[in-house]
C-alpha cells in the first residue's frame, strides 16, 4: 500500500508531485481519515476492520468530502480482509475515471506500479479481468491523447523562406519571429527523452489567457529528492498542488508559464552530469511552441532542486535572468563551486535555522562572503522552520518576495564585462564567452585559490525529527581539479581579455554589441591577438538559433582565439 499521509505530505515538499495524496478539506473528516489511516498501518485484521469502519464512518458523515485517495485507501484494506464486494464496490468508479483528483488516470489503479501490491488478494476474481481489460484499452487511449496533445502544443505556424535573405535580413526576421499559434489547452505532459534508453516527461503550466502574440516570462521548478524520484511516462496537474499553489496562484496572477521537470538519481539536475543537460534542452524545446520573453527565464528548487538551482548558475547561467531556492545547500557536487560565478547573474535564497540539509552557520559565511564580493545574492532566514518550510503558510511572503523579483528582473545579454571559472570544459560557456577550453599542457595553476570556508557545525534529525547540533569539521565546497580563469570587457569594439589556465575561447558577437562597419580588436593578456572586420555569417546564426531559441542573444559571427 501506498505511504501513510503524513509521510506523502513531507516527502511531497521535496517533489513535484505525489502519486494520489490528499489534502484534506474539513477538519473533522480530516481527524477520522487520519485515524482510518494510522489503524491501516497495522497488519491485524482487527485494526484493518476498524480502519474500514472508521473511513466508511467519515464517508457517511461528509459526503462531500470524500476524496479519491481515502476511497483508494478503502479498496486496498478491503483487499488485504479479502472483502471482495467491497474493494470493487470503491474500486470500480476509481479505475473509471478519466483523471482523478491528482490528475492520475482511473487505469493506472489498474495497471500501475502499486496494483500487485494493493490488490493481489483480487486477481482470480473474474471482475479483476474485466477491469484490467477496460484498463489496457483506456491506458492505449491515454497515451495516444497525450501523443496529439504534445502534437498540437508544438504546432506553429509556417514561416517564411529564408533562402533568398541577406545574412542581415535574416538577423531581423529571426529577431522579431513570431510563428506561435494559440493553445487549445492551459496544461501540457511533454514526453522528453533523454537517450535511447532513457525518457521522462515534464508538465507545462500556460497563463490562463495565453496570447501567442506576446511574450512571458518563464519559471521552471526544479524538484527535490532526486535519489529517490524516479522518470516519469506523464505528468500531472498535482504538481500545480500542495507547496506548488505558492507557485501557481502567482504565476496565474502575472501570467508567468511554469515548468515542471521530472528527474531521477540517474538523470538530475544535481548528482551527475548526465541528466544536467535536461533543464536547457527543455527551455529550448517549450520555446519552439511558446513565445517566452528570452530575457526573462527563470529557475528555482526546493531542496535538491534549490541545489539543482544554484548548480545552473554556478556552471551555465546563460539561458537564465535569475535562480531562486528554498533550504538550498548552496554547493556543486559534480567539481568545483566556484563563487564568483555569481556574478554573472543573482541568487535568492530562502533559509531556516532547522534546516539539516544546510546550517544556518554555514550561510551566514557564505553570506558574508557574497557581501564582500559585491554579489546579486540574498538569503532570507526563516527562524523556527524545519527543512520543509514551503509547506507552511509563513512562507507565502517568501513568494512574494520571489515573484517580485521575477517580475522586475531581466537578463542583461550583454553584459560588458564577464568572468567565469571552470573545471570542466563542458561548462566554459557564459554569454558571449563561448566555449572556453582549459589549457590542458601548462602546468601553472590559476593565481588564487578558489574561495572556501569551513563548516563547523550542522544540524541532525534525532529520532523524534527534532534538529539538535553536531559537531562537524568540512570545507563548504570540493575543488577535484584545476579550473581555468577568464575575465573579459568590451568597449568601443575593443575586447579586453585576461585568461589563466585557458588554451582557447570564442567570442560571440552581436551588433547590438559592436559596430560592424567597423574593426573589432582583440587583447588578451596585454597582447593584440586579432583586429578586423567580420560581417554576418548566416550559417552561424542558424546554427545558433537552432541551438538555443534564443530571440534576444542572438549570435552573428565569431572570433576564435587559441592561446599558445
Amino acid at each position: 500500500m501506498k505511504q501513510a499521509a503524513l509521510i506523502v505530505v513531507i516527502i511531497c515538499l521535496s517533489l513535484s508531485s505525489c502519486k494520489k495524496s490528499i489534502a484534506i478539506k474539513k477538519e473533522s473528516y480530516s481527524v477520522l481519515i487520519d485515524k482510518a489511516m494510522q489503524l491501516s498501518k497495522d497488519e491485524d485484521s482487527l485494526k484493518l476492520k476498524e480502519a474500514l469502519v472508521t473511513y466508511q464512518n467519515a464517508f457517511n458523515k461528509f459526503p462531500n468530502s470524500i476524496d479519491d485517495y481515502s476511497k483508494y485507501n478503502v479498496s486496498v484494506i478491503a483487499s488485504r480482509l479479502k472483502m471482495n464486494d467491497v474493494a470493487f464496490k470503491y474500486l470500480q468508479p476509481l479505475a473509471e475515471l478519466i483523471e482523478d483528483d491528482e490528475g492520475y488516470p482511473g487505469w493506472d489503479y489498474i495497471l500501475g506500479d502499486y496494483a500487485t501490491e494493493d490488490y493481489s488478494n483480487l486477481f482470480n476474481d473474474k471482475r479483476w479481468s474485466s477491469l484490467k481489460q477496460a484498463a489496457i484499452l483506456n491506458q492505449t487511449q491515454f497515451f495516444d491523447n497525450l501523443a496529439s496533445d504534445e502534437a498540437e502544443f508544438f504546432s506553429t505556424k509556417k514561416g517564411a523562406s529564408i533562402d533568398s535573405l541577406s545574412a542581415e535580413r535574416l538577423y531581423n526576421y529571426i529577431k522579431s519571429q513570431n510563428n506561435f499559434l494559440p493553445k487549445k489547452k492551459q496544461d501540457y505532459s511533454i514526453s522528453f527523452q533523454i537517450n535511447d534508453t532513457s525518457s521522462t516527461s515534464y508538465f507545462v503550466h500556460l497563463p490562463k489567457t495565453y496570447n501567442p502574440n506576446n511574450q512571458y516570462p518563464m519559471l521552471v521548478f526544479l524538484h527535490g529528492a532526486i535519489r529517490y524520484t524516479t522518470l516519469s511516462d506523464y505528468e500531472t496537474k498535482s504538481n500545480l498542488k500542495y507547496a506548488n499553489t505558492k507557485y501557481t496562484k502567482r504565476a496565474d496572477a502575472n501570467d508567468v508559464v511554469l515548468v515542471f521537470p521530472k528527474a531521477d538519481k540517474n538523470f538530475n539536475w544535481m548528482i551527475g552530469d548526465e541528466g544536467f543537460f535536461m533543464v536547457p534542452e527543455i527551455i529550448k524545446q517549450i520555446k519552439s511552441a511558446i513565445n517566452i520573453d528570452d530575457d526573462k527565464v527563470f529557475v528555482s528548487g526546493h531542496s535538491n532542486g534549490a541545489t539543482g538551482s544554484f548548480s545552473y548558475l554556478m556552471k551555465r547561467p546563460t539561458q537564465f535572468a535569475g535562480f531562486y531556492g528554498f533550504n538550498t545547500h548552496p554547493k556543486v557536487y559534480t567539481g568545483g563551486t566556484f563563487i564568483e560565478n555569481v556574478k554573472a547573474r543573482s541568487f535568492i535564497n530562502f533559509s531556516t535555522d532547522q534546516d539539516y540539509y544546510y546550517p544556518p552557520n554555514a550561510n551566514d559565511s557564505l553570506n558574508s562572503i557574497m557581501s564582500k564580493i559585491k554579489a546579486d545574492y540574498k538569503d532570507y532566514r526563516y527562524n523556527g522552520f524545519p527543512h520543509w518550510f514551503p509547506d507552511f503558510n509563513e512562507a507565502e511572503p517568501a513568494y512574494d518576495i520571489l515573484f517580485e523579483d521575477l517580475i522586475k528582473r531581466k537578463r542583461n545579454s550583454f553584459s560588458k564585462t564577464l568572468q567565469w571559472e571552470f573545471d570542466d570544459n563542458a561548462h566554459g560557456t557564459i554569454d558571449w564567452l563561448n566555449t572556453i577550453k582549459l589549457d590542458t599542457i601548462k602546468t601553472t595553476k590559476v593565481s588564487q585559490k578558489p574561495t572556501n570556508f569551513k563548516i563547523t557545525k550542522w544540524l541532525k534529525l534525532d529520532d523524534n525529527d527534532n534538529a539538535i547540533v553536531i559537531d562537524v569539521n568540512q570545507n563548504a565546497f570540493d575543488f577535484p581539479r584545476q579550473s581555468a580563469k577568464i575575465s573579459a570587457k568590451f568597449t568601443d569594439n575593443v575586447f579586453d581579455i585576461n585568461t589563466e589556465k585557458v588554451g582557447s575561447f570564442n567570442i560571440y558577437i552581436s551588433p547590438e554589441m559592436v559596430d560592424l562597419s567597423k574593426p573589432i580588436k582583440v587583447i588578451v593578456n596585454n597582447v593584440l591577438v586579432f583586429e578586423k572586420i567580420i560581417d554576418y555569417d548566416d550559417a552561424f546564426m542558424l546554427d545558433q538559433w537552432n541551438a538555443n531559441m534564443d530571440r534576444s542573444q542572438l549570435w552573428v559571427n565569431n572570433i576564435n582565439i587559441t592561446l599558445h
